[in-house]
């Protein structure tokens, strides 16, 4: 399952996103903004995403804000999310191949439409490796969770 989110900023290019996953074949959930909104805060949107990957094993998530930085953070502080803010496909693969990333973040300032798509495929494609020292080193981030 794939959830997707925006804020504002990000909404028409969750739209898109949300139309190329239903031509890939994904199952996808948009968990909002579901109108455009100007006033509305990446924060509610990243919670919803980050808490739902979080609790359904295997899922991935997809945000987009404006600079694709803000709504990173807010998912970071969800326990279990590795979110990342990406601007190449390799960069993602890299992410997923060696961190487990389950939530991709994205600029809808930064990134035309195109790269956007490219990267959100190949995130979705990108396989985690579980190496030893991958899994050693997420371990280490799940103690950091657990001392917060």
């Amino acid at each position: 399952m794939v959830y997707l989110g925006s804020d504002h900023r990000g909404f028409q290019l969750k739209e898109k996103l949300k139309q190329q996953l239903t031509e890939w074949g994904y199952d996808h959930e948009d968990l909002g903004p579901f109108e455009y909104n100007k006033d509305d805060d990446y924060p509610v949107f990243a919670e919803v995403v980050a808490r739902k990957v979080a609790a359904d094993n295997g899922s991935r998530g997809i945000l987009v804000c404006g600079s694709g930085v803000g709504i990173d953070v807010a998912a970071n502080k969800i326990d279990g999310i590795r979110a990342g803010t990406i601007s190449e496909p390799e960069q993602v693969r890299a992410s997923v191949h060696d961190e487990d990333l389950n939530v991709l973040s994205l600029s809808a300032d930064f990134l035309n439409e195109n790269k956007a798509i490219e990267i959100a495929k190949a995130f979705l494609e990108a396989k985690y490796s579980k190496e030893e020292r991958y899994e050693r080193r997420l371990e280490e981030i799940k103690n950091i969770e657990s001392n917060n």
